[in-house]
């Protein structure tokens, strides 16, 4: 695929990861106003962490489909975090391995979109400066 057909599926991809963050942030919402929360002091600052986590994400995604390489780089990132949370989710003493691969199959799906756009913009770039010299 050509980079114009590419930068749009990595952006969509982190928009959804954005989407699903923010239904993430909805049900801790649900759970602080229900009283399913031990700590309402330590569900707020989890509730205000998963909101920028969202915010980040869908900046990111408009970022890329613009083509700018700082929104790669976080958005890569932040698949390394999501990468990190499924290793989580596979190990320890409430392990659930099926959690764990629903979690990083994703991440590892956008992070591949994420290097193989970094590439393509990459010979672009260097395309264009020998076009242009």
């Amino acid at each position: 695929m050509s980079r114009p057909a590419m930068r749009p599926i990595a952006a969509a991809g982190l928009a959804l990861e954005a989407v699903g963050v923010a239904a993430l942030a909805g049900w801790q919402i649900v759970a602080l106003s229900s009283g399913d929360t031990t700590s309402t002091v330590s569900a707020i600052a989890l509730l205000v962490l998963t909101v920028i986590g969202a915010v980040g994400l869908a900046a990111f995604a408009v970022a890329v489909q613009r083509g700018s390489s700082m929104a790669r780089s976080g958005g890569i990132v932040a698949q390394l975090l999501v990468l990190a949370v499924a290793l989580g989710a596979a190990t320890g003493e409430y392990a659930h391995p099926a959690i764990a691969v629903a979690i990083a199959v994703p991440a590892v799906i956008e992070l591949v979109l994420l290097v193989i756009t970094a590439g393509q913009a990459a010979r672009a770039d260097a395309k264009a400066t020998d076009d242009g010299a």
